[in-house]
């Protein structure tokens, strides 16, 4: 493994990834390829799980099944070409083209030639599609080539996750990673900064999650910006602030896309911004909203951990990252069959909201409103398996959390032995989330449903259209 190369767990994860998005070879290449700090040519062997011997063995086999000749090629010759000490001929080229199914720019072996003072030499690319293999060529200091992705996917008339883009939302993480620790800008820029992400509070409430995403990347590059070289002390506070800001919206629109391991690592961007800023309440906001990670996809200790350790630093003044952390506490407790203790953080959840002082914006990421009790509350008490007399209306602002709420009461109609109803409440639900919401973690859940239904009673009507819409529903990731 070469010197800034990610370990080959790393790859095994975007396959992983890759095999359930269903992605192409070459999507998952340059998955690897953007995140790893491996060259193309060797992502093209890791997106197939080879090792270098089994790759030249796959070339030697190839050679000889198509009569092309000796491959000339060994463990040592490939680890020099993937690693840029050596470049193959043109004619190991083409087999190499001919192995990975994939021309030489997506190989990162297309040359040109031009002159200099010592004259010919050949100038590797990788074309429109690749990046520039050489360690002395900064992959995106600029930042331009990934602003023109973010830029082009947002124009896009249907908007996909690609193994590039992914890779991209990765980078940008580890890049604001790296500069948090290097932490000179006008007072201009810090206020402009302040609206913006206020603005992407509030408009996040109503926006779907991938374009949203997107978006956050492009302030998060200008975020990066400001924060490359050490800032005076409350500069470098409000910069910190909005990191932590702009990284939970982005892990909590990976969540809602399902992919769980980038939004664990942006919750840990989260984290460690929120940490070097110090501030109590907004280290206490990162961990309540991070809890709710753990309860969507199946660790409910966890939440309760995190929820507890959010009101802890939280204190004891009432702020909307103490409402919400005993929200969610009480919530995952009511799943686990704890009803007592349930019962107990809900009220203390509402002791809390009562004596919160107006806050305005009611409809912004991040505040704890009395709508947001709403939803926590009703979540609560459908767990706590008591009859709950609620319609979530027309959709309003928050396009998710009514369906999720909708598909907890479907799944305790089941548990009762009421099948039918709870199908017919499930594709209500699922009519009802408008198509640019409608995620993993809305479809996963709808499909956990259905999982219980009894095999008994697969034909029935009901059942067989939730089916049938789960069949042909396909998440926006």
């Amino acid at each position: 493994m070469a010197r800034g190369e990610h370990s080959p767990a790393c790859a095994r994860r975007w396959r992983e990834q890759a095999e359930s998005r269903q992605w192409t070879l070459w999507q998952t290449t340059q998955a690897i390829h953007g995140c790893c700090g491996v060259s193309l040519l060797k992502a093209h062997r890791l997106a197939r799980g080879w090792s270098a011997r089994q790759s030249v063995q796959e070339l030697e086999e190839l050679c000889e099944r198509q009569d092309l000749g000796e491959a000339r090629a060994s463990i040592d010759l490939l680890n020099a070409w993937e690693n840029n000490r050596a470049r193959p001929r043109p004619q190991t080229i083409d087999l190499l083209a001919r192995l990975y199914r994939a021309n030489a720019v997506r190989l990162g072996l297309a040359g040109d030639y031009c002159e200099d003072d010592g004259g010919t030499k050949v100038v590797v690319v990788s074309g429109a599609e690749g990046r520039p293999p050489y360690p002395a060529e900064e992959r995106f200091d600029d930042d331009m080539e990934r602003r023109a992705l973010f830029h082009h996917a947002l124009l896009g008339s249907r908007f996909a996750m690609s193994g590039r883009l992914l890779a991209e939302v990765e980078r940008t993480r580890q890049d604001l990673d790296r500069t948090l620790a290097l932490t000179t800008v006008s007072e201009e820029q810090l206020d402009r900064l302040d609206e913006q992400v206020l603005r992407y509070r509030r408009e996040y409430i109503t926006s779907a999650p991938l374009p949203m995403l997107y978006r956050l990347m492009l302030e998060l590059s200008d975020v990066r910006a400001l924060s490359a070289t050490r800032q005076p002390a409350m500069t470098h506070r409000r910069l910190l602030n909005a990191t932590v800001m702009l990284a939970l919206l982005s892990a909590d629109a990976l969540m809602k896309l399902g992919d769980t391991r980038q939004a664990h690592a942006w919750y840990g961007t989260a984290r460690t911004a929120s940490d070097d800023m110090g501030d109590l309440r907004l280290r206490a906001l990162v961990r309540a909203q991070q809890a709710m990670l753990p309860y969507y996809y199946g660790d409910l200790a966890e939440t309760v951990r995190l929820a507890r350790e959010a009101r802890m630093l939280a204190g004891s003044a009432p702020s909307s990252p103490a409402a919400l952390g005993a929200a969610a506490e009480a919530r995952a407790l009511a799943r686990m069959g704890e009803h007592k203790a349930a019962r107990v953080a809900l009220a203390e959840a509402e002791r809390i909201f009562a004596r919160m002082p107006p806050e305005g914006h009611d409809h912004l990421a991040f505040r704890f409103s009395e709508r947001r009790l709403q939803f926590y509350r009703i979540g609560t008490l459908i767990e706590l398996g008591e009859e709950v007399d609620w319609s979530p209306g027309p959709s309003g602002p928050y396009a998710i959390d009514p369906v999720l709420i909708l598909l907890d009461q479907a799944a305790h109609l089941i548990r009762d032995g009421k099948v039918e109803d709870a199908c017919h409440l499930a594709q209500k639900a699922l009519l009802q989330v408008p198509p640019e919401h409608r995620t993993s973690i809305v479809l996963n859940r709808a499909r956990a449903l259905l999982s219980e239904v009894p095999p008994t009673r697969h034909k029935a009507v009901a059942v067989r259209r939730l089916t049938e819409l789960l069949s042909d529903a396909t998440p926006v990731s």
